[in-house]
Order: C-alpha cells, then sequence, then structure tokens
C-alpha cells in the first residue's frame, strides 16, 4: 500500500522539524524536500519588488519535483533502497512495494500551489503562523544565499499571502496547523491522524466483513448474537488503531 502525506506551510513554520521526526517514526517512509529542487541563483528573476523571486513557483524547478515524486510512485521499494531508506524486515525480504505500507512525504513550502501535486496526496498538512513570530524565527536563520534588507516585508510574506489565498481555492482537504504549539503536540497530532486515516485502508476487507456478519445476525433477530457482534467488532478496533503502522 502506497500513502502520500503533503506538510506545507510559511516560511520557518516548523515543517521540516516536523517531517523530519515522522520520517524516523513512520515505517518505510521516504522523502521529498521541495527546497532541493530551487533554480540557480542566476536563474531566479528580479521581480516588480526589486528583489529575487525565491518565493514563487517559478523558482523551482517543478517538473524535476514531480518526476521524483513519480519514482516513487512507480517503485517505492527501489526508490528507498537508492535513497538509503531502511525499509522493514518484510518489505527487504519480499522487494515488494505490496507488502506492508510505503509513505512518501512531500515537504515544502508550495506543494499546494502547483496542479500536478495537487491529486496525488492521501493527506495534507499545512503549518502556519502569525506575522512577527514568522518574521522572529527567519530573522535567526542563516540562508545559502543570505537574505537582503527589506527582503521579508518586501517579498517574503506577500508571497506568503498571495499564495496561501490561491493554495486555499485549489485545496479543500487541508488539515491546518498552529506551528506556535509546543512541536511534541503538532507531532503527536500528526502522528495519530495518519494512522486514523491509515486504518480505514489497511482494515477496510476487515471492517467490510464483519459489517457483513453483524447484517447476517440482524436477520436472525436474536439480540445477544447481535450484542457480541458489536462488542467483538469495537474490541478489535480498539487493538488495532495504535498498530497500524507497525506492519
Amino acid at each position: 500500500m502506497k500513502f502520500i502525506i503533503g506538510i506545507g506551510g510559511v516560511t520557518n513554520g516548523g515543517k521540516t522539524t516536523l517531517t523530519d521526526r515522522l520520517v524516523r517514526t513512520l515505517p518505510n517512509c521516504c522523502v521529498v524536500h521541495q527546497d532541493d529542487f530551487y533554480k540557480k541563483p542566476d536563474q531566479i528573476e528580479v521581480g516588480e519588488d526589486g528583489f529575487r523571486q525565491w518565493d514563487v513557483i517559478t523558482a523551482l524547478d517543478m517538473e524535476a519535483m514531480v518526476s521524483t515524486v513519480k519514482g516513487w510512485q512507480e517503485n517505492p521499494v527501489k526508490f528507498a533502497r537508492s535513497h538509503g531508506v531502511s525499509l522493514s524486515p518484510e518489505a527487504e525480504d519480499s522487494g515488494s512495494e505490496q507488502k506492508g505500507v510505503h509513505i512518501l512525504i512531500v515537504e515544502g513550502f508550495l506543494i499546494y500551489n502547483y496542479k500536478p501535486l495537487i491529486d496525488i496526496y492521501d493527506k495534507c498538512v499545512y503549518l502556519s503562523i502569525p506575522y512577527e513570530e514568522c518574521k522572529r524565527r527567519r530573522s535567526t536563520r542563516t540562508y545559502t544565499v543570505p537574505d537582503p534588507p527589506g527582503l521579508f516585508d518586501g517579498h517574503v510574506w506577500p508571497m506568503y499571502l498571495k499564495h496561501r489565498k490561491e493554495m486555499e481555492n485549489n485545496c479543500n482537504s487541508i488539515e491546518y496547523l498552529d506551528g506556535t504549539t509546543p512541536r511534541d503536540d503538532i507531532y503527536n497530532k500528526v502522528y495519530e491522524s495518519i494512522q486514523n486515516t491509515l486504518l480505514p485502508k489497511e482494515h477496510y476487507c476487515f471492517i467490510q466483513y464483519f459489517n457483513l456478519s453483524l447484517f447476517s445476525v440482524s436477520q436472525q433477530q436474536d439480540g445477544d448474537n447481535i450484542g457480541f457482534v458489536y462488542r467483538l467488532v469495537n474490541i478489535i478496533l480498539s487493538k488495532c488503531v495504535t498498530p497500524v503502522l507497525n506492519f
């Protein structure tokens, strides 16, 4: 089973921190960072605002990024091995993507603003922080190409507001998170949400089977049998929620 998670958000919102932690804990998990697809500095145009346009989609080689994502989709086992990602024993032994869960995290600030990528996600997360906190965090970061004076207010934040509005019009399945909450709380919420999203897919046939059993028993109009099936389903589901990602 293949599962793709999008982790988007404003600059310095906590995307990479969350992604790195999920990669360490999710099974057979690979990651594609949008920042890895920036064009060379001399290819970045200067805009009407007087700044090089680092915070727009044309600053990125999105075709190469989509190609990388498709490479994972075609063969997640091969992709994981070529990127030094450890696979579960089951996946290693079988060499097949059909065994267990294979997860890809796509992380970046404009991952929901490029149409060829919008429909690939099984789960969408977006981290946001207020203007003042974002500006403060940005000022503490050291970039390969340093921010010139006035870049944040003159380019970075205006582009964020523009692209967020565009994103909200393009995608309506995003789970928005407050990036100012404690890191552990953000991680726990996203990890639990991933578990709950995967559960129906991993156990769909199982649940369908018990629904059929419940229907069959109900036809007998036997209250004791119906109650037994209900209790059995609830017990098994309660045991399955946590271990889903350990397959």
